[in-house]
């Protein structure tokens, strides 16, 4: 029970950005991230009291490199020309970052810990598309009630949960056969038709990405090769055939917000392209050491604004952290990606293929959206890592009497 209620904590705390904006949560006088923070953190504690935690050698590494990066981000800030973005970043990457780390590897090595958070991250993903195709029906202030230039950011967010749950329905379809697959495949589809509507690409792209190599693991570690290999083609095959239909026929694509902007509006391309661009362009100028924690957006000429960070985390940690930062932040989460390509055969195809659906949505957010301080990207590293990790239920003491 306590590893069950710590999976749908930590599944409602990676979604809370986007339940926060959904009716009737949006209403409510508290802050969700911080209820399923308070709740998650002493069933962690719980776990870590009731379970016995196996950590594998090779997570050594990254753990040391994460440790070394948050360490080096606060030296970092040192030299930074921003009081306004560090005073907000840095609390978020050495306070909470570490936390989600613990969080995400607590969870991933626990195997009904992970399955609580595959499954309520469906469910949220599910609850997410219904009211984004119920918000598109009514208009997007309604449903969000928040102003326009705010509700693109929120639709991200929902985006990501819906691609979340797509890359699991699509593991569960493999896992299936006869009528239960054909439902599973069904919801796959329902929920690439909801992700057309809000806006967010990224979400979009991440979608079809997981849906295509989250089962194929699945079949690839379950000794199926050439139905995995099956599965990505054919996976493939129809996102292409279907958005190759919706883009030969303009009216079929009216409505469909994420299609417009994927098509039709360079503006945002041209924005990431020109983030990338200067990020690059400042590495060379600060090189070796950077910028400083949070001094992108001051030396890029936005002045002290945090939503203008370099839509990248590697390039974010070059330009601001330097070669130590990017070279401590590859240690880190490539080393992670290498650790669980290395260890999934050993941890089972069922959990790393849900390992695999849960943090492939965000490690290509990480590439093209968001920042080093959010929490999303920490949880799912620590995720990665639990596939060298085990929990197990600690031996109950028998008593004797005399």
């Amino acid at each position: 029970m306590i590893a069950a209620l710590a999976g749908l904590a930590a599944a409602l705390l990676q979604s809370a950005g986007a339940l926060k904006t959904a009716p009737p949560l949006a209403a409510l006088p508290v802050d969700i991230t911080l209820l399923a923070l308070a709740a998650l953190l002493p069933l962690l504690g719980l776990l870590l009291a009731t379970r016995r935690l196996l950590l594998g050698r090779a997570l050594a590494v990254p753990i040391a490199a994460a440790g070394l990066f948050w360490l080096w981000l606060v030296l970092a800030g040192a030299w930074s020309a921003s009081d306004q973005v560090l005073a907000a970043k840095l609390p978020e990457l050495v306070l909470l970052g570490p936390l989600m780390l613990a969080a995400g590897l607590l969870v991933g090595a626990d195997g009904v810990a992970l399955r609580a958070l595959a499954g309520s991250s469906l469910a949220i993903g599910l609850a997410l598309a219904a009211l984004v195709v119920a918000g598109a029906a009514g208009g997007i202030g309604q449903w969000l009630g928040v102003a326009a230039a705010e509700a693109r950011v929120h639709y991200q967010l929902a985006g990501l949960a819906m691609a979340t749950a797509a890359s699991l329905a699509a593991v569960r379809a493999v896992e299936s056969a006869g009528l239960p697959r054909l439902g599973w495949l069904a919801l796959v589809g329902a929920l690439a038709v909801a992700a057309l509507l809000p806006g967010g690409r990224t979400a979009l792209v991440a979608l079809a990405t997981g849906v295509i190599l989250a089962p194929a693991l699945r079949l690839w570690l379950g000794g199926r090769r050439g139905a995995a290999l099956a599965w990505a083609a054919a996976a493939a095959m129809v996102a292409l055939t279907g958005l190759a239909l919706l883009l030969l026929d303009p009216t079929r694509a009216e409505g469909l917000r994420t299609l417009e902007r994927l098509t039709g509006d360079a503006a945002g391309l041209e924005a990431r392209a020109y983030l990338w661009a200067t990020a690059l362009d400042w590495a060379g100028r600060a090189a070796p050491f950077g910028l400083g924690t949070g001094g992108f957006s001051i030396a890029a000429g936005f002045g002290e604004w945090r939503g203008r960070y370099p839509h990248n985390h590697p390039l974010e940690a070059l330009a601001e952290a330097g070669l130590p930062g990017l070279l401590l932040w590859l240690a880190c989460f490539g080393g992670a990606v290498i650790l669980a390509l290395r260890h999934a055969p050993a941890r089972g195809a069922a959990a790393a293929a849900r390992l695999a659906a849960l943090t492939l949505p965000v490690g290509f957010t990480l590439l093209v959206s968001t920042d080093l301080g959010n929490r999303m990207a920490w949880f799912a590293l620590g995720l990665l890592l639990s596939v060298a990790a085990a929990s197990r239920p600690l031996p109950v003491r028998g008593s004797s009497h005399v």
